[in-house]
């Protein structure tokens, strides 16, 4: 039997498990996300597009990770921190490990997917935080960049062209 994204167990920053399949149908921007990053203001262009498109079946999923030894030690803490700092209303997951043997399964499928637009790259590890996913509806993984805004054209025209009119 073939696991697919919607399949693989989750658990929220609140303790309580879940999967991407609560989401089924909608399109998913997954960040890795890390309180004490220099990209942490990304936050606040990820809660705008969370206002902006919630209603038509769009979401947001935060997975904080101290892969890259940026974040804040427990779950109640970051919840604390994104919500006072940056507002942030859309779903939050516990702490993960995006890369090497500890990888969430998440993440062990999400990294095989090549980076889009004008990126050279061609997937493997995550590089850094706020490494971006856009999942569609039909499962179509779009990979973006740390650096790439989350505003940016590219994961803009993605996330339009798969919600409804």
């Amino acid at each position: 039997m073939t696991t697919t994204l919607a399949d693989i167990p989750l658990t929220t920053i609140t303790g309580e498990a879940t999967s991407l399949g609560a989401f089924a149908g909608k399109v998913l921007l997954i960040v890795n996300v890390a309180s004490r990053c220099g990209l942490a203001p990304q936050y606040e262009k990820l809660e705008a597009l969370q206002k902006k498109y919630e209603s038509r079946g769009f979401t947001v999923l935060g997975f904080p990770s101290n892969q890259f030894l940026q974040e804040l030690g427990k779950n109640e803490a970051i919840a604390e921190y994104c919500s006072a700092t940056w507002g942030v209303t859309f779903p939050m997951f516990d702490k993960v490990k995006v890369n090497g043997k500890g990888a969430h399964p998440l993440y062990q499928e999400l990294v095989k997917a090549p980076y889009d637009g004008s990126s050279k790259e061609k997937g493997g590890k995550i590089k850094w935080n706020f490494e971006k996913f856009v999942i569609t509806p039909s499962g179509d993984v779009h990979r973006f960049l740390p650096n790439t805004e989350p505003d940016d054209p590219a994961i803009v025209s993605v996330i339009e062209s798969a919600l409804p009119a």
